[in-house]
């Protein structure tokens, strides 16, 4: 069954502590037991079902109404990806990025009464139809350049057409300073048959195609290609990247989303994201 497209389905949750009217307690306590931690029932590359223990009324006085549990990816104090709500205590996680590893906690909520939130569970769903590997290549992350490695292997059962393959490589452009130079130096299938562009957001109500100087304006690298047929299990080969600002100004990486520290080694940077025909197949740039 051919996956549905991504869209924007899941939000970002300004609060992990939603306002309630709760009765007075003297030390403030949560009126609801916590969650148990989230276990896996079932894994597939766009979609987790997840079941944990209930909460309950941790004493007098108690709220009235159902108890409804908000299934959360915490993302620091305070915040969190919110994934879904139920009144069950099983839940079924759509429109998921194959191949990410997400952690995951549930809170429960009732009319007068909250949780904390459960212990997390990190799990990483199941991989789609290609993956990307990554290597990085600059030991340090602040001076002028940007380099690293890709590799997109077909792990699907059918042949991979590489033109309806798009990889991002996520960052964050430091002063609103989108400006960047693509390189590519080295492709085992060769760089004439790659195209890379450079894309970045825009904050409502600034005109079109210009961030706000001195601001901090998340963006990409995208990597396309103009031919190419994968096998079931094959790989593209190596793909050295490298950038740099036209004034060749330092660049700090530490904050871009796909930037891992370099190790020497091939790894699955589920932050760094590949669509095939629109679809997402592999990460997740949020996390």
């Amino acid at each position: 069954m051919r996956a549905r497209r991504v869209t924007t389905s899941v939000v970002l949750a300004a609060l992990a502590s939603l306002p309630v009217a709760a009765p007075a307690r003297a030390d403030d306590t949560p009126a609801l037991t916590t969650p148990g931690s989230p276990m896996v029932l079932a894994n597939e590359p766009h979609q987790l079902t997840l079941s944990w223990a209930p909460a309950t009324w941790a004493g007098e006085p108690t709220g009235d109404g159902p108890i409804s549990y908000e299934v959360q990816a915490p993302l620091g104090p305070y915040t969190y990806r919110l994934l879904g709500t139920t009144t069950a205590t099983t839940l079924t996680l759509t429109d998921l990025a194959p191949g990410t590893t997400y952690r995951i906690a549930v809170a429960a909520r009732a009319p007068g009464g909250y949780s904390d939130s459960s212990t997390t569970t990190a799990v990483r769903t199941a991989a789609g139809r290609a993956t990307v590997g990554y290597r990085n290549l600059d030991w340090s992350p602040s001076n002028n350049q940007i380099q690293y490695v890709l590799q997109v292997t077909n792990t699907g059962s059918a042949p991979l057409d590489l033109t309806t393959v798009r990889a991002r490589y996520h960052l964050r452009f430091e002063g609103g300073n989108t400006s960047l130079v693509t390189n590519c130096d080295w492709a085992a299938l060769g760089c004439d048959r790659l195209r890379q562009t450079v894309g970045f957001f825009v904050v409502p109500g600034t005109p079109p195609g210009y961030p706000i100087p001195g601001t901090t304006v998340p963006g990409w690298v995208e990597l396309t290609f103009t031919d190419g047929t994968l096998a079931p299990g094959a790989s593209t080969g190596p793909i050295q990247l490298r950038h740099h600002r036209h004034s060749w100004s330092d660049i700090d990486e530490r904050d871009d989303p796909s930037w891992l520290a370099a190790a020497g080694q091939w790894t699955e940077n589920d932050r760094i994201t590949l669509d095939v025909d629109g679809v997402r197949e592999f990460g997740d740039s949020f996390g």
